[in-house]
């Protein structure tokens, strides 16, 4: 059984914690996720009973995504493909291609990193949106399957990560898209590295970054929470959330980072500076361990002059969309999705 700490270690678990004042209220579950909780709960349950990280990951696998109801049926309306790409120690990378039929030439990439706590998963952990991305004709979709922890540490992952969006950039002929107009995109540790990925290409000059998305984003090492600075409460209200408790956070962030140190490799909420970042899109949930993390990064990014677009959804818990496909908000959360991507990717044939 994977190891758990008896009580976290980054955050005291007062049992006299009252809901703070601007979000504990978006801890109220709703009566959808009551009726699935226990289930959802000992679904990943049986995933932690596994004897360690890499069983837990093989036991998850990679199946395709099931899409929500009244979704793109994504065996008809998108293709994929396999591509890979030597990153910089020679390590041999695979990317998955998401794509329409009636793909347009010159597309915007939507270029992707999959959740999992920087330890599990692959592609198909944000498939759905992955396939709704494809389904516009202005979009190219690429994943990227960066090597995990506990294997392989920080800062390997980013840097595959970093390592593949150049290495599209640099296909972008042979990809069908256009390389000054990419939306990096995360679920999760994903989209932590999508953040990160925006303050890396800033910093070294590399063009063509028009977007972020951030869904359910973990922004900062729990060990380096500016809790002084902003509102950071849910990592303890909602510490026993039945898709990712906090302990459980913190087998994962351990494994990523074992001896951690500031660095906005790993938490992006203390870059120096979040100027002259691209426009934001985040969406967090309101009975979820990151959700004041969202609203923080937010905060941040406004302050220094950045567009962002930020919804949460109270009563439901970490990526609630792919654990309550029927929830009333998912299909809301697609559609914020969809209409954030509409607005910024452009083709040959729709040029903005």
């Amino acid at each position: 059984m994977i190891g758990l700490k008896d009580k976290p270690q980054y955050v005291d678990l007062d049992p006299e914690f009252k809901p703070l004042p601007k979000y504990g209220h978006l801890s109220e579950k709703t009566p959808e996720y009551l009726a699935v909780e226990d289930a959802i709960r000992a679904a990943y349950d049986k995933l932690w009973e596994l004897p360690d990280i890499p069983a837990f990951r093989r036991g998850a696998g990679d199946p395709d995504a099931v899409m929500p109801p009244g979704g793109p049926d994504r065996y008809r309306d998108v293709v994929t493909e396999l591509l890979h790409f030597p990153a910089r120690d020679g390590q041999v990378i695979e990317l998955k291609v998401y794509k329409s039929p009636r793909v347009a030439p010159e597309a915007t990439l939507v270029y992707r990193m999959h959740g999992g706590g920087f330890c599990v998963g692959s592609h198909e952990v944000d498939g759905a949106e992955n396939v709704y991305a494809a389904t516009n004709p202005n979009i190219v979709v690429v994943s990227v399957d960066y090597r995990s922890a506990p294997e392989n540490p920080f800062p390997t992952g980013v840097e595959d990560s970093y390592d593949g969006l150049l290495w599209c950039k640099k296909n972008a002929k042979a990809l069908g898209i256009n390389p000054e107009k990419i939306i990096v995109a995360g679920s999760s540790a994903g989209s932590n590295f999508a953040a990160v990925l925006s303050i890396m290409a800033r910093d070294d000059g590399v063009s063509g970054i028009i977007g972020q998305v951030l869904h359910f984003p973990a922004l900062c090492h729990p060990k380096f929470l500016p809790r002084d600075k902003y509102e950071m409460g849910s990592d303890i209200q909602n510490a026993d959330n039945a898709v990712l408790s906090t302990v459980k956070w913190e087998v994962f962030i351990d494994a990523y980072v074992p001896d951690p140190e500031p660095d906005y490799r790993h938490s992006p909420l203390l870059a120096p500076s979040l100027a002259r970042l691209p426009p934001a899109l985040i969406q967090s949930a309101g009975v979820d361990i990151f959700r004041d993390d969202s609203f923080a990064y937010a905060d941040a990014l406004r302050a220094a002059g950045v567009d962002v677009e930020m919804y949460c959804y109270g009563g439901v818990p970490h990526c609630f969309p792919a654990s309550i496909k029927t929830h009333p908000q998912t299909s809301v959360f697609y559609d914020r999705y969809n209409a954030f991507l509409e607005k910024h990717a452009t083709s040959a044939h729709c040029s903005s």
